[in-house]
Protein backbone atom coordinates (compact mmCIF):
# COMPACT_ATOMS: atom_id res chain seq x y z
CA UNK A 1 0.00 0.00 0.00
CA UNK A 2 0.93 3.40 -0.93
CA UNK A 3 1.88 5.98 2.02
CA UNK A 4 -0.49 8.98 1.00
CA UNK A 5 1.63 10.90 3.96
CA UNK A 6 4.74 11.17 1.14
CA UNK A 7 4.66 12.80 -2.45
CA UNK A 8 6.82 13.57 -5.05
CA UNK A 9 7.40 17.74 -4.95
CA UNK A 10 8.79 20.48 -7.00
CA UNK A 11 11.10 22.46 -4.88
CA UNK A 12 12.00 26.28 -4.72
CA UNK A 13 14.22 26.96 -2.75
CA UNK A 14 14.25 31.27 -1.77
CA UNK A 15 17.23 33.13 0.22
CA UNK A 16 16.73 33.31 3.04
CA UNK A 17 12.97 33.30 3.25
CA UNK A 18 10.71 31.16 5.24
CA UNK A 19 7.07 30.38 4.52
CA UNK A 20 4.34 29.81 6.73
CA UNK A 21 0.99 27.90 6.39
CA UNK A 22 -1.77 30.52 4.98
CA UNK A 23 0.61 33.35 4.34
CA UNK A 24 0.48 34.77 0.92
CA UNK A 25 3.88 34.95 -1.14
CA UNK A 26 3.90 36.48 -4.59
CA UNK A 27 6.86 35.54 -6.81
CA UNK A 28 8.25 36.45 -10.23
CA UNK A 29 9.05 33.56 -12.08
CA UNK A 30 12.02 34.32 -15.02
CA UNK A 31 14.69 31.58 -14.60
CA UNK A 32 14.13 28.77 -17.67
CA UNK A 33 13.83 26.02 -14.79
CA UNK A 34 11.77 27.61 -12.69
CA UNK A 35 9.25 28.48 -16.08
CA UNK A 36 9.45 24.65 -16.46
CA UNK A 37 8.98 23.94 -12.85
CA UNK A 38 5.71 26.16 -12.85
CA UNK A 39 4.30 25.02 -16.28
CA UNK A 40 4.37 21.62 -14.74
CA UNK A 41 3.04 22.39 -11.69
CA UNK A 42 -0.12 24.13 -13.44
CA UNK A 43 -0.58 20.75 -15.37
CA UNK A 44 -0.69 19.12 -11.90
CA UNK A 45 -2.40 20.41 -8.19
CA UNK A 46 -1.05 24.12 -8.30
CA UNK A 47 1.38 23.24 -5.35
CA UNK A 48 5.28 23.14 -5.06
CA UNK A 49 7.70 23.45 -1.95
CA UNK A 50 9.24 26.68 -0.45
CA UNK A 51 11.91 25.96 1.15
CA UNK A 52 14.97 28.32 2.97
CA UNK A 53 18.04 28.43 1.40
CA UNK A 54 20.71 29.94 3.63
CA UNK A 55 23.44 31.86 0.98
CA UNK A 56 25.93 32.06 3.16
CA UNK A 57 26.14 28.09 4.65
CA UNK A 58 24.95 27.30 1.12
CA UNK A 59 22.45 25.19 2.30
CA UNK A 60 18.94 23.69 2.16
CA UNK A 61 16.38 23.86 4.73
CA UNK A 62 15.08 20.07 5.58
CA UNK A 63 11.92 21.31 6.35
CA UNK A 64 9.48 23.81 3.92
CA UNK A 65 6.04 24.90 3.35
CA UNK A 66 3.99 23.51 0.70
CA UNK A 67 2.80 26.73 -1.73
CA UNK A 68 -0.42 26.60 -3.95
CA UNK A 69 -0.81 28.71 -6.92
CA UNK A 70 -3.71 30.96 -6.96
CA UNK A 71 -3.30 33.42 -9.31
CA UNK A 72 -0.78 33.43 -12.45
CA UNK A 73 0.15 35.30 -15.12
CA UNK A 74 2.69 35.13 -17.80
CA UNK A 75 4.23 37.78 -20.03
CA UNK A 76 4.87 37.56 -24.01
CA UNK A 77 8.56 36.80 -23.08
CA UNK A 78 7.84 34.21 -20.77
CA UNK A 79 7.69 35.63 -17.55
CA UNK A 80 5.47 34.45 -15.28
CA UNK A 81 3.55 36.57 -12.27
CA UNK A 82 1.77 34.14 -9.43
CA UNK A 83 0.89 34.67 -6.20
CA UNK A 84 0.92 31.21 -3.94
CA UNK A 85 -0.55 30.61 -0.29
CA UNK A 86 1.15 28.62 2.06
CA UNK A 87 0.05 24.89 3.10
CA UNK A 88 1.19 22.14 4.64
CA UNK A 89 4.59 22.31 6.05
CA UNK A 90 6.64 19.45 4.93
CA UNK A 91 10.01 17.62 5.61
CA UNK A 92 12.31 16.62 2.77
CA UNK A 93 13.14 12.93 2.90
CA UNK A 94 15.45 12.35 -0.70
CA UNK A 95 16.32 14.80 -3.51
CA UNK A 96 14.94 12.71 -6.11
CA UNK A 97 15.99 14.76 -10.03
CA UNK A 98 17.97 18.46 -9.86
CA UNK A 99 17.23 18.95 -13.80
CA UNK A 100 14.99 20.81 -15.42
CA UNK A 101 14.32 21.29 -11.66
CA UNK A 102 14.81 19.99 -8.16
CA UNK A 103 12.00 17.38 -7.01
CA UNK A 104 11.84 15.57 -3.71
CA UNK A 105 10.16 12.89 -1.46
CA UNK A 106 8.69 14.60 0.99
CA UNK A 107 6.44 13.65 4.07
CA UNK A 108 3.73 16.39 5.54
CA UNK A 109 4.31 17.50 9.26
CA UNK A 110 1.96 18.63 11.75
CA UNK A 111 1.75 19.58 15.32
CA UNK A 112 1.64 17.32 18.08
CA UNK A 113 -1.48 16.32 19.80
CA UNK A 114 -2.30 19.08 22.82
CA UNK A 115 -3.73 17.66 25.75
CA UNK A 116 -4.36 21.06 27.52
CA UNK A 117 -6.51 23.14 25.03
CA UNK A 118 -7.32 25.63 27.99
CA UNK A 119 -3.61 26.35 29.36
CA UNK A 120 -3.09 26.25 25.13
CA UNK A 121 -5.88 29.17 24.83
CA UNK A 122 -4.29 31.08 27.95
CA UNK A 123 -1.46 30.86 26.45
CA UNK A 124 -2.88 32.50 22.93
CA UNK A 125 -4.64 35.19 24.62
CA UNK A 126 -1.62 36.00 26.45
CA UNK A 127 0.44 36.07 22.91
CA UNK A 128 -2.51 38.21 21.28
CA UNK A 129 -2.51 40.94 23.90
CA UNK A 130 1.47 41.30 23.84
CA UNK A 131 1.26 41.49 20.36
CA UNK A 132 -1.75 44.20 20.43
CA UNK A 133 0.96 46.06 23.04
CA UNK A 134 3.64 45.73 20.63
CA UNK A 135 1.72 47.47 17.95
CA UNK A 136 0.53 50.15 19.91
CA UNK A 137 3.86 50.89 21.57
CA UNK A 138 4.74 50.93 18.10
CA UNK A 139 2.45 53.36 16.43
CA UNK A 140 2.88 55.62 19.37
CA UNK A 141 6.87 55.94 19.32
CA UNK A 142 6.91 56.55 15.22
CA UNK A 143 3.80 58.62 15.61
CA UNK A 144 2.32 56.65 13.02
CA UNK A 145 -1.30 54.86 12.42
CA UNK A 146 -0.73 50.92 13.03
CA UNK A 147 -3.19 48.05 13.45
CA UNK A 148 -3.70 44.25 13.29
CA UNK A 149 -5.79 42.65 10.87
CA UNK A 150 -9.15 42.27 11.38
CA UNK A 151 -8.83 38.24 10.74
CA UNK A 152 -6.18 37.30 12.92
CA UNK A 153 -6.09 34.07 13.84
CA UNK A 154 -7.49 32.77 16.79
CA UNK A 155 -6.71 29.52 16.63
CA UNK A 156 -3.20 29.06 18.72
CA UNK A 157 -1.63 27.23 15.90
CA UNK A 158 -2.73 29.56 13.41
CA UNK A 159 -1.43 32.08 15.63
CA UNK A 160 1.68 31.48 16.45
CA UNK A 161 2.74 30.46 12.27
CA UNK A 162 0.71 34.64 12.15
CA UNK A 163 3.56 35.77 14.43
CA UNK A 164 6.30 33.78 13.12
CA UNK A 165 6.05 34.58 9.69
CA UNK A 166 5.49 38.63 10.72
CA UNK A 167 8.52 38.70 13.15
CA UNK A 168 10.76 42.21 12.02
CA UNK A 169 14.31 42.08 10.88
CA UNK A 170 17.04 39.26 9.97
CA UNK A 171 15.18 36.61 11.52
CA UNK A 172 15.47 34.10 8.68
CA UNK A 173 16.99 31.10 10.99
CA UNK A 174 14.26 31.87 14.15
CA UNK A 175 11.54 31.66 11.85
CA UNK A 176 13.13 28.40 10.54
CA UNK A 177 13.10 27.02 13.47
CA UNK A 178 9.81 28.11 14.55
CA UNK A 179 8.64 26.88 11.41
CA UNK A 180 9.96 23.06 11.98
CA UNK A 181 8.85 22.89 15.64
CA UNK A 182 6.03 20.19 16.13
CA UNK A 183 4.98 22.30 19.85
CA UNK A 184 2.58 24.48 19.11
CA UNK A 185 3.04 25.22 22.95
CA UNK A 186 6.54 25.78 22.61
CA UNK A 187 6.43 27.87 19.68
CA UNK A 188 3.68 30.44 21.33
CA UNK A 189 5.87 30.12 24.62
CA UNK A 190 8.77 31.51 22.44
CA UNK A 191 7.15 33.80 20.71
CA UNK A 192 5.09 35.44 23.92
CA UNK A 193 9.19 35.86 25.40
CA UNK A 194 9.97 37.72 22.48
CA UNK A 195 6.93 40.46 22.41
CA UNK A 196 6.96 40.94 26.04
CA UNK A 197 11.31 41.80 25.23
CA UNK A 198 9.78 44.19 22.98
CA UNK A 199 7.15 45.38 24.83
CA UNK A 200 10.33 46.33 27.43
CA UNK A 201 11.78 48.13 25.12
CA UNK A 202 9.51 50.00 23.03
CA UNK A 203 7.45 51.48 26.65
CA UNK A 204 11.18 52.62 27.85
CA UNK A 205 11.56 53.97 24.43
CA UNK A 206 8.27 55.75 24.85
CA UNK A 207 8.65 56.73 28.39
CA UNK A 208 11.85 58.61 27.23
CA UNK A 209 10.16 60.25 24.32
CA UNK A 210 7.28 61.49 26.26
CA UNK A 211 9.97 62.80 29.12
CA UNK A 212 11.74 64.91 26.07
CA UNK A 213 8.14 66.18 24.68
CA UNK A 214 7.49 67.06 28.35
CA UNK A 215 10.82 69.25 28.50
CA UNK A 216 10.63 70.81 25.48
CA UNK A 217 6.62 71.80 26.13
CA UNK A 218 7.79 73.44 29.34
CA UNK A 219 10.72 75.22 27.70
CA UNK A 220 8.62 76.83 24.70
Amino acid sequence: MTDISVRELPLFPLPDLVLFPQEVLPLHIFESRYRIMLQTVLEGDGRFGVLRWDPEKKTMAEVGCCAEVVQHHTSEDGRSYIVTIGQQRFRTLDLIRKTPFLTAMVTWIEDEEITDQEALSKLAIQVESSLRDVVGLTAKLTDSEMFLPDDLPDLPRELSFWVAAHLDGPVSDLQQLLLQSTDTKGRLQRELEMLDHTKRQLAARTALKDTFSNVDQANS
